[in-house]
Protein backbone atom coordinates (compact mmCIF):
# COMPACT_ATOMS: atom_id res chain seq x y z
CA UNK A 1 0.00 0.00 0.00
CA UNK A 2 3.02 2.50 0.13
CA UNK A 3 2.70 3.22 -3.18
CA UNK A 4 -0.85 3.72 -3.09
CA UNK A 5 -2.64 7.34 -4.11
CA UNK A 6 -6.05 8.03 -1.98
CA UNK A 7 -8.74 10.96 -2.23
CA UNK A 8 -10.54 12.19 0.73
CA UNK A 9 -13.71 14.06 0.49
CA UNK A 10 -15.16 15.56 3.59
CA UNK A 11 -16.80 19.51 4.34
CA UNK A 12 -15.06 19.03 8.09
CA UNK A 13 -11.06 20.23 7.84
CA UNK A 14 -10.76 18.59 10.85
CA UNK A 15 -11.60 15.20 9.65
CA UNK A 16 -9.27 15.43 6.16
CA UNK A 17 -6.35 16.97 8.66
CA UNK A 18 -7.03 14.17 10.73
CA UNK A 19 -7.73 11.26 8.51
CA UNK A 20 -4.44 12.88 6.45
CA UNK A 21 -2.08 12.50 8.92
CA UNK A 22 -3.15 8.99 9.90
CA UNK A 23 -2.81 7.29 6.46
CA UNK A 24 -0.09 9.68 4.70
CA UNK A 25 2.11 6.90 7.00
CA UNK A 26 0.74 4.33 5.28
CA UNK A 27 0.26 5.16 1.74
CA UNK A 28 2.17 7.24 -1.18
CA UNK A 29 -0.20 10.21 -1.11
CA UNK A 30 -3.10 11.32 -0.36
CA UNK A 31 -5.12 14.59 -1.51
CA UNK A 32 -7.81 15.58 0.31
CA UNK A 33 -10.89 18.12 -0.80
CA UNK A 34 -13.67 19.70 1.10
CA UNK A 35 -15.69 20.58 -2.10
CA UNK A 36 -17.36 17.61 -3.72
CA UNK A 37 -18.09 19.53 -6.70
CA UNK A 38 -14.86 19.04 -7.52
CA UNK A 39 -14.83 15.57 -7.71
CA UNK A 40 -15.41 15.42 -11.18
CA UNK A 41 -12.07 17.80 -11.77
CA UNK A 42 -10.17 15.65 -9.64
CA UNK A 43 -11.24 12.04 -11.22
CA UNK A 44 -10.76 13.34 -14.93
CA UNK A 45 -7.32 14.09 -13.98
CA UNK A 46 -5.81 11.63 -11.58
CA UNK A 47 -6.59 8.33 -10.68
CA UNK A 48 -6.49 6.93 -7.21
CA UNK A 49 -6.31 3.47 -5.81
CA UNK A 50 -8.88 4.36 -3.03
CA UNK A 51 -11.56 7.60 -2.49
CA UNK A 52 -12.78 8.11 1.15
CA UNK A 53 -16.52 9.91 0.70
CA UNK A 54 -18.06 11.57 3.50
CA UNK A 55 -21.99 10.65 3.58
CA UNK A 56 -23.10 13.96 4.83
CA UNK A 57 -22.63 17.37 3.52
CA UNK A 58 -23.91 21.18 4.48
CA UNK A 59 -27.29 20.57 2.68
CA UNK A 60 -27.78 17.60 4.01
CA UNK A 61 -26.66 16.37 7.76
CA UNK A 62 -27.77 13.29 8.46
CA UNK A 63 -29.76 11.47 5.39
CA UNK A 64 -26.25 10.34 3.64
CA UNK A 65 -28.76 11.31 0.61
CA UNK A 66 -25.75 13.39 -1.05
CA UNK A 67 -23.44 11.03 -0.06
CA UNK A 68 -25.35 8.36 -2.06
CA UNK A 69 -25.78 11.26 -5.08
CA UNK A 70 -21.47 12.00 -5.03
CA UNK A 71 -20.77 8.01 -5.08
CA UNK A 72 -23.39 7.37 -7.91
CA UNK A 73 -21.44 10.15 -10.02
CA UNK A 74 -17.92 9.39 -8.86
CA UNK A 75 -19.36 5.50 -9.99
CA UNK A 76 -20.54 7.15 -13.28
CA UNK A 77 -17.18 9.01 -14.36
CA UNK A 78 -14.91 5.35 -13.14
CA UNK A 79 -17.08 2.17 -12.65
CA UNK A 80 -14.18 0.80 -10.93
CA UNK A 81 -13.69 3.27 -8.65
CA UNK A 82 -13.03 1.55 -5.11
CA UNK A 83 -14.81 3.87 -3.05
CA UNK A 84 -14.97 3.83 0.96
CA UNK A 85 -18.39 5.89 2.87
CA UNK A 86 -17.49 7.26 6.28
CA UNK A 87 -20.30 9.32 8.25
CA UNK A 88 -20.98 10.02 11.77
CA UNK A 89 -24.87 9.09 11.26
CA UNK A 90 -24.24 5.54 10.32
CA UNK A 91 -25.98 2.43 10.94
CA UNK A 92 -26.40 -1.20 10.29
CA UNK A 93 -28.82 -0.25 7.19
CA UNK A 94 -26.97 2.37 6.07
CA UNK A 95 -24.04 0.04 5.50
CA UNK A 96 -25.99 -1.96 3.70
CA UNK A 97 -27.38 0.38 1.63
CA UNK A 98 -24.17 2.00 0.98
CA UNK A 99 -22.43 -1.93 0.01
CA UNK A 100 -25.27 -2.31 -2.67
CA UNK A 101 -24.86 1.49 -4.28
CA UNK A 102 -21.47 0.21 -4.72
CA UNK A 103 -19.15 1.25 -2.12
CA UNK A 104 -16.51 -1.07 -1.16
CA UNK A 105 -16.54 -0.77 2.18
CA UNK A 106 -18.20 1.46 5.11
CA UNK A 107 -16.70 3.60 8.12
CA UNK A 108 -17.96 5.16 11.23
CA UNK A 109 -16.77 8.22 12.31
CA UNK A 110 -15.42 8.46 14.83
CA UNK A 111 -13.20 5.92 13.59
CA UNK A 112 -10.76 3.09 15.44
CA UNK A 113 -7.20 4.00 13.47
CA UNK A 114 -6.69 -0.26 12.94
CA UNK A 115 -9.98 -0.75 11.48
CA UNK A 116 -9.91 2.29 9.10
CA UNK A 117 -6.48 1.62 7.85
CA UNK A 118 -7.94 -1.95 7.59
CA UNK A 119 -10.22 -0.87 5.66
CA UNK A 120 -8.19 1.47 2.96
CA UNK A 121 -6.22 -1.54 2.89
CA UNK A 122 -8.83 -3.99 1.64
CA UNK A 123 -10.36 -1.19 -0.75
CA UNK A 124 -6.56 -0.65 -2.39
CA UNK A 125 -6.08 -4.48 -2.45
CA UNK A 126 -9.51 -5.12 -4.47
CA UNK A 127 -8.34 -2.58 -7.22
CA UNK A 128 -5.29 -4.35 -7.25
CA UNK A 129 -6.72 -7.61 -7.70
CA UNK A 130 -8.95 -6.12 -10.57
CA UNK A 131 -6.09 -4.50 -12.08
CA UNK A 132 -4.12 -8.03 -12.11
CA UNK A 133 -7.06 -9.99 -13.77
CA UNK A 134 -7.30 -7.18 -16.68
CA UNK A 135 -3.77 -8.25 -17.05
CA UNK A 136 -4.33 -11.88 -17.15
CA UNK A 137 -7.12 -11.43 -19.55
CA UNK A 138 -4.64 -9.88 -21.93
CA UNK A 139 -6.47 -6.46 -22.42
CA UNK A 140 -3.91 -4.33 -20.49
CA UNK A 141 -1.63 -5.44 -23.40
CA UNK A 142 -3.75 -5.10 -26.48
CA UNK A 143 -4.21 -1.44 -25.20
CA UNK A 144 -0.73 -0.41 -24.66
CA UNK A 145 0.51 -2.45 -27.88
CA UNK A 146 -2.60 -1.67 -30.88
CA UNK A 147 -4.33 0.81 -28.88
CA UNK A 148 -8.18 -1.25 -29.47
CA UNK A 149 -8.90 -0.90 -26.05
CA UNK A 150 -8.77 2.16 -26.15
CA UNK A 151 -10.89 3.05 -29.50
CA UNK A 152 -7.87 4.03 -31.80
CA UNK A 153 -9.08 1.98 -34.40
CA UNK A 154 -9.21 2.19 -38.31
CA UNK A 155 -7.02 2.01 -41.09
CA UNK A 156 -7.04 5.74 -41.38
CA UNK A 157 -5.26 5.73 -37.59
CA UNK A 158 -2.87 3.44 -38.57
CA UNK A 159 -0.34 6.01 -40.24
CA UNK A 160 -0.85 7.83 -37.13
CA UNK A 161 0.25 4.86 -34.96
CA UNK A 162 3.36 3.82 -36.58
CA UNK A 163 4.03 7.39 -36.20
CA UNK A 164 3.27 6.81 -32.58
CA UNK A 165 5.39 3.93 -32.29
CA UNK A 166 8.59 5.87 -33.83
CA UNK A 167 8.21 8.80 -31.64
CA UNK A 168 7.28 7.18 -28.63
CA UNK A 169 11.01 6.17 -27.49
CA UNK A 170 12.02 9.43 -27.58
CA UNK A 171 11.51 12.22 -25.55
CA UNK A 172 10.54 14.79 -27.89
CA UNK A 173 8.01 17.42 -27.11
CA UNK A 174 4.67 16.33 -28.81
CA UNK A 175 1.32 18.45 -30.11
CA UNK A 176 -1.80 16.62 -30.77
CA UNK A 177 -4.21 18.82 -33.36
CA UNK A 178 -8.10 17.58 -34.00
CA UNK A 179 -11.38 18.33 -33.02
CA UNK A 180 -13.06 17.63 -30.15
CA UNK A 181 -13.83 14.36 -29.81
CA UNK A 182 -10.92 12.87 -32.67
CA UNK A 183 -9.15 10.75 -29.60
CA UNK A 184 -6.18 13.12 -28.69
CA UNK A 185 -6.24 11.99 -25.34
CA UNK A 186 -5.91 8.09 -26.07
CA UNK A 187 -2.78 9.30 -28.81
CA UNK A 188 -1.25 11.01 -26.07
CA UNK A 189 -1.86 7.99 -23.55
CA UNK A 190 -0.62 5.80 -26.38
CA UNK A 191 2.78 7.58 -26.30
CA UNK A 192 3.49 7.44 -22.90
CA UNK A 193 2.02 3.54 -22.43
CA UNK A 194 5.11 3.23 -25.56
CA UNK A 195 7.85 4.88 -23.98
CA UNK A 196 10.31 4.89 -21.92
CA UNK A 197 8.34 6.27 -19.23
CA UNK A 198 5.47 4.23 -19.35
CA UNK A 199 6.14 2.50 -15.91
CA UNK A 200 6.56 6.26 -14.38
CA UNK A 201 3.61 9.09 -13.74
CA UNK A 202 1.44 10.06 -16.63
CA UNK A 203 -0.59 13.47 -14.98
CA UNK A 204 -3.10 14.79 -17.25
CA UNK A 205 -4.38 18.00 -16.89
CA UNK A 206 -6.85 19.98 -18.69
CA UNK A 207 -5.72 23.13 -18.65
CA UNK A 208 -8.19 25.01 -19.97
CA UNK A 209 -10.29 24.94 -17.65
CA UNK A 210 -7.79 26.33 -15.28
CA UNK A 211 -9.00 29.74 -14.13
CA UNK A 212 -5.63 32.63 -13.36
CA UNK A 213 -6.08 32.09 -9.87
CA UNK A 214 -5.85 28.20 -9.66
CA UNK A 215 -3.37 27.92 -12.86
CA UNK A 216 -0.18 28.12 -11.15
CA UNK A 217 -1.07 26.76 -7.61
CA UNK A 218 -2.64 24.04 -9.76
CA UNK A 219 0.11 23.07 -12.16
CA UNK A 220 3.38 24.25 -9.99
CA UNK A 221 1.87 23.77 -6.91
CA UNK A 222 1.94 26.05 -3.40
CA UNK A 223 3.45 26.25 0.14
CA UNK A 224 1.43 26.57 3.13
CA UNK A 225 -0.22 30.07 3.78
CA UNK A 226 0.38 30.89 0.10
CA UNK A 227 -3.76 32.34 0.02
CA UNK A 228 -6.31 31.83 2.21
CA UNK A 229 -7.17 27.68 1.78
CA UNK A 230 -3.09 26.98 1.29
CA UNK A 231 -3.43 24.86 4.49
CA UNK A 232 -0.45 22.56 3.86
CA UNK A 233 2.43 22.08 1.00
CA UNK A 234 1.01 20.23 -2.22
CA UNK A 235 2.81 19.94 -5.11
CA UNK A 236 1.71 20.84 -8.48
CA UNK A 237 0.91 18.64 -11.38
CA UNK A 238 4.32 18.76 -13.31
CA UNK A 239 5.81 17.69 -9.83
CA UNK A 240 3.64 15.10 -9.51
CA UNK A 241 4.52 13.60 -13.21
CA UNK A 242 8.05 14.21 -12.35
CA UNK A 243 10.01 11.00 -14.24
CA UNK A 244 7.03 10.53 -16.48
CA UNK A 245 4.56 12.61 -18.70
CA UNK A 246 2.77 15.44 -18.62
CA UNK A 247 -0.39 15.68 -20.67
CA UNK A 248 -1.65 18.92 -21.19
CA UNK A 249 -5.08 19.45 -22.87
CA UNK A 250 -6.83 22.20 -24.34
CA UNK A 251 -3.37 24.16 -24.45
CA UNK A 252 -4.60 26.71 -26.80
CA UNK A 253 -7.19 28.15 -24.30
CA UNK A 254 -4.68 29.62 -22.61
CA UNK A 255 -4.48 33.46 -21.94
CA UNK A 256 -1.22 35.41 -22.70
CA UNK A 257 0.10 35.56 -19.00
CA UNK A 258 -0.62 31.69 -18.54
CA UNK A 259 1.57 31.01 -21.83
CA UNK A 260 4.21 33.15 -20.30
CA UNK A 261 4.36 31.50 -16.79
CA UNK A 262 4.27 27.72 -19.10
CA UNK A 263 7.06 28.99 -21.03
CA UNK A 264 9.04 29.99 -18.30
CA UNK A 265 8.87 26.59 -16.69
CA UNK A 266 9.77 24.52 -19.63
CA UNK A 267 12.60 27.07 -20.57
CA UNK A 268 14.23 26.22 -16.97
CA UNK A 269 12.66 23.11 -16.37
CA UNK A 270 11.80 23.85 -12.77
CA UNK A 271 9.15 24.72 -10.90
CA UNK A 272 8.77 27.19 -7.70
CA UNK A 273 5.44 26.69 -5.86
CA UNK A 274 3.26 29.44 -5.15
CA UNK A 275 4.40 31.15 -1.96
CA UNK A 276 8.11 30.27 -2.34
CA UNK A 277 11.37 31.38 -3.54
CA UNK A 278 12.53 27.91 -4.52
CA UNK A 279 13.35 26.36 -7.63
CA UNK A 280 12.29 22.63 -8.30
CA UNK A 281 13.78 20.72 -10.90
CA UNK A 282 11.51 18.46 -12.89
CA UNK A 283 12.15 15.79 -15.62
CA UNK A 284 8.94 15.75 -17.64
CA UNK A 285 7.69 14.37 -21.04
CA UNK A 286 5.38 17.08 -22.17
CA UNK A 287 2.72 16.56 -24.49
CA UNK A 288 -0.14 19.24 -25.37
CA UNK A 289 -3.37 18.88 -27.28
CA UNK A 290 -5.52 21.53 -28.76
CA UNK A 291 -9.04 21.47 -31.22
CA UNK A 292 -7.62 25.37 -32.23
CA UNK A 293 -5.55 26.00 -35.11
CA UNK A 294 -2.86 28.00 -33.12
CA UNK A 295 -0.13 28.35 -36.15
CA UNK A 296 -2.89 30.89 -37.33
CA UNK A 297 -3.10 32.49 -34.25
CA UNK A 298 0.43 33.06 -34.28
CA UNK A 299 0.57 35.84 -36.49
CA UNK A 300 -3.21 37.05 -35.37
CA UNK A 301 -3.39 40.48 -34.30
CA UNK A 302 -7.03 41.27 -34.13
CA UNK A 303 -10.18 38.83 -32.98
CA UNK A 304 -11.71 37.69 -30.14
CA UNK A 305 -8.78 34.76 -29.81
CA UNK A 306 -5.66 35.52 -27.17
CA UNK A 307 -2.62 35.49 -29.56
CA UNK A 308 -0.16 32.56 -28.94
CA UNK A 309 3.18 33.07 -28.36
CA UNK A 310 5.41 31.84 -31.24
CA UNK A 311 8.39 30.70 -28.99
CA UNK A 312 5.97 28.39 -26.84
CA UNK A 313 4.88 26.69 -30.16
CA UNK A 314 8.38 26.26 -31.04
CA UNK A 315 8.81 24.57 -27.49
CA UNK A 316 5.63 22.05 -27.52
CA UNK A 317 5.87 20.80 -31.15
CA UNK A 318 8.21 19.17 -32.13
CA UNK A 319 6.25 16.51 -33.32
CA UNK A 320 3.03 16.93 -34.73
CA UNK A 321 0.29 15.26 -34.81
CA UNK A 322 -2.93 15.85 -36.80
CA UNK A 323 -5.89 13.79 -36.25
CA UNK A 324 -8.58 13.16 -38.94
CA UNK A 325 -12.34 13.93 -37.89
CA UNK A 326 -14.15 10.64 -38.00
CA UNK A 327 -16.50 12.09 -41.37
CA UNK A 328 -13.21 11.80 -43.31
CA UNK A 329 -12.73 8.64 -42.91
CA UNK A 330 -16.44 6.78 -43.21
CA UNK A 331 -14.84 3.21 -44.08
CA UNK A 332 -13.66 3.48 -39.72
CA UNK A 333 -17.10 3.84 -38.20
CA UNK A 334 -18.00 -0.54 -38.90
CA UNK A 335 -15.30 -1.09 -36.64
CA UNK A 336 -15.25 1.47 -34.48
CA UNK A 337 -19.00 0.90 -33.85
CA UNK A 338 -18.44 -2.64 -33.75
CA UNK A 339 -15.85 -1.96 -30.75
CA UNK A 340 -18.27 0.51 -29.11
CA UNK A 341 -21.02 -2.58 -29.47
CA UNK A 342 -18.89 -5.59 -28.14
CA UNK A 343 -17.75 -3.34 -25.11
CA UNK A 344 -21.19 -1.75 -24.08
CA UNK A 345 -22.83 -5.02 -24.61
CA UNK A 346 -20.60 -6.51 -22.44
CA UNK A 347 -20.98 -3.85 -19.71
CA UNK A 348 -24.51 -4.03 -19.28
CA UNK A 349 -24.98 -7.28 -20.43
CA UNK A 350 -27.69 -6.42 -23.35
CA UNK A 351 -28.01 -8.76 -26.52
CA UNK A 352 -26.49 -6.79 -29.12
CA UNK A 353 -24.19 -7.64 -31.60
CA UNK A 354 -23.39 -5.59 -33.95
CA UNK A 355 -25.01 -3.11 -36.63
CA UNK A 356 -27.44 -3.69 -39.38
CA UNK A 357 -26.05 -2.71 -43.08
CA UNK A 358 -29.00 0.00 -43.08
CA UNK A 359 -28.05 1.48 -39.61
CA UNK A 360 -24.41 1.49 -41.02
CA UNK A 361 -25.39 3.23 -43.68
CA UNK A 362 -26.81 6.07 -42.77
CA UNK A 363 -24.35 6.71 -39.82
CA UNK A 364 -21.43 6.47 -42.78
CA UNK A 365 -23.82 9.48 -44.22
CA UNK A 366 -23.85 11.47 -40.83
CA UNK A 367 -21.26 14.12 -40.34
CA UNK A 368 -20.78 13.39 -36.99
CA UNK A 369 -19.44 16.43 -35.39
CA UNK A 370 -18.37 15.22 -32.20
CA UNK A 371 -16.33 12.64 -33.90
CA UNK A 372 -16.11 9.07 -32.46
CA UNK A 373 -16.39 10.52 -29.26
CA UNK A 374 -19.91 11.04 -30.18
CA UNK A 375 -20.38 8.07 -31.65
CA UNK A 376 -19.10 5.91 -28.84
CA UNK A 377 -21.74 7.81 -26.67
CA UNK A 378 -24.42 7.14 -29.36
CA UNK A 379 -23.58 3.43 -29.41
CA UNK A 380 -23.93 3.17 -25.36
CA UNK A 381 -27.16 4.60 -25.35
CA UNK A 382 -28.08 2.36 -27.86
CA UNK A 383 -27.18 -1.15 -26.15
CA UNK A 384 -28.67 0.70 -23.18
CA UNK A 385 -31.85 1.09 -24.55
CA UNK A 386 -31.65 -2.34 -26.08
CA UNK A 387 -34.02 -5.28 -24.64
CA UNK A 388 -35.05 -8.66 -26.10
CA UNK A 389 -36.98 -8.28 -28.54
CA UNK A 390 -36.43 -5.00 -29.51
CA UNK A 391 -33.68 -5.47 -31.84
CA UNK A 392 -33.64 -8.19 -35.06
CA UNK A 393 -31.78 -11.29 -35.20
CA UNK A 394 -28.72 -11.37 -37.53
CA UNK A 395 -24.57 -11.28 -38.52
CA UNK A 396 -21.98 -8.53 -36.79
CA UNK A 397 -20.09 -6.74 -39.53
CA UNK A 398 -17.85 -9.07 -39.87
CA UNK A 399 -19.79 -11.58 -40.21
CA UNK A 400 -18.93 -13.47 -37.16
CA UNK A 401 -21.00 -14.18 -34.90
CA UNK A 402 -25.20 -14.38 -35.08
CA UNK A 403 -27.40 -12.16 -32.49
CA UNK A 404 -28.63 -9.35 -32.54
CA UNK A 405 -28.22 -6.06 -34.63
CA UNK A 406 -29.15 -2.18 -33.73
CA UNK A 407 -31.32 -1.00 -36.37
CA UNK A 408 -32.27 2.80 -38.19
CA UNK A 409 -35.04 3.30 -35.45
CA UNK A 410 -32.62 2.90 -32.59
CA UNK A 411 -30.63 6.22 -33.77
CA UNK A 412 -31.77 9.74 -34.34
CA UNK A 413 -29.78 11.59 -36.26
CA UNK A 414 -31.54 14.99 -35.61
CA UNK A 415 -30.04 18.92 -35.69
CA UNK A 416 -26.50 18.06 -35.78
CA UNK A 417 -26.44 15.22 -32.95
CA UNK A 418 -26.59 11.28 -32.93
CA UNK A 419 -28.64 9.32 -29.90
CA UNK A 420 -29.98 6.49 -29.60
CA UNK A 421 -33.95 6.57 -29.15
CA UNK A 422 -35.63 3.03 -28.78
CA UNK A 423 -37.98 4.17 -26.77
CA UNK A 424 -39.18 8.16 -27.12
CA UNK A 425 -37.32 10.65 -29.22
CA UNK A 426 -38.45 13.34 -27.04
CA UNK A 427 -37.11 11.78 -23.96
CA UNK A 428 -34.07 12.47 -22.04
CA UNK A 429 -31.28 9.06 -21.78
CA UNK A 430 -32.12 9.26 -17.48
CA UNK A 431 -36.06 10.11 -18.20
CA UNK A 432 -36.17 7.07 -20.73
CA UNK A 433 -33.90 4.75 -17.93
CA UNK A 434 -36.57 5.93 -15.02
CA UNK A 435 -39.12 5.06 -17.20
CA UNK A 436 -38.00 1.59 -17.75
CA UNK A 437 -37.07 0.94 -14.31
CA UNK A 438 -40.54 2.54 -13.38
CA UNK A 439 -42.40 -0.59 -15.61
CA UNK A 440 -40.56 -3.33 -14.73
CA UNK A 441 -40.67 -2.03 -11.23
CA UNK A 442 -44.43 -2.81 -11.74
CA UNK A 443 -44.42 -5.75 -13.87
CA UNK A 444 -42.48 -7.54 -10.96
CA UNK A 445 -44.14 -6.00 -8.37
CA UNK A 446 -41.00 -5.23 -6.66
CA UNK A 447 -38.90 -7.80 -7.36
CA UNK A 448 -35.03 -6.69 -7.47
CA UNK A 449 -33.97 -10.20 -8.60
CA UNK A 450 -36.36 -10.57 -11.13
CA UNK A 451 -36.04 -6.36 -12.18
CA UNK A 452 -32.28 -6.93 -12.79
CA UNK A 453 -33.01 -9.49 -14.86
CA UNK A 454 -34.76 -8.13 -17.24
CA UNK A 455 -33.29 -5.05 -17.56
CA UNK A 456 -30.01 -7.05 -17.70
CA UNK A 457 -28.28 -5.57 -14.80
CA UNK A 458 -26.58 -6.54 -12.06
CA UNK A 459 -28.95 -6.08 -8.71
CA UNK A 460 -25.88 -3.63 -7.40
CA UNK A 461 -25.96 -1.69 -10.54
CA UNK A 462 -30.00 -1.47 -9.65
CA UNK A 463 -29.58 -0.29 -6.53
CA UNK A 464 -27.48 2.29 -7.98
CA UNK A 465 -30.16 3.79 -10.10
CA UNK A 466 -33.44 2.92 -8.03
CA UNK A 467 -31.13 5.58 -5.07
CA UNK A 468 -30.33 7.75 -7.73
CA UNK A 469 -34.39 8.25 -9.25
CA UNK A 470 -35.62 8.22 -5.94
CA UNK A 471 -37.24 4.86 -6.59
Amino acid sequence: MQDAKLLLVDDDPDVLLAARLLLKRHVGSVDIEKNPEKLPFLLNNNRYDAIVLDMNFQRDVSSGREGFAWLDRILDIDPNARVVLFTAYGDVEMAVRAIKAGAVDFVLKPWQNDKFLDTIRGAVRKGEEDKNQIEADGQGVLARKTGKQSGIIGAAMRPILDTVAQVAPTDANVLILGENGTGKDLIARAIHDQSNRHDKPYVSVDVGALTESLFESELFGHVRGAFTDARDDRAGRFEEANGGTIFLDEIGNLSASQQAKLLTVLQHRQVTRVGSNKARPIDVRLICATNSDISERVNSQDGPAVRFRQDLLYRINTIEFNLPPLRSRPSDIGPLADHFVKKYAKQYNRPVSGLSPALLADMKQYQWPGNVRELQHAIERAVILARPGAVQPGLTQSGEASGTLLEPNHFIFKNGSAAASPVNETLQLEDMERQLIQQAMQKHRGSITDVARELGLSRQALYRRLEKFGL
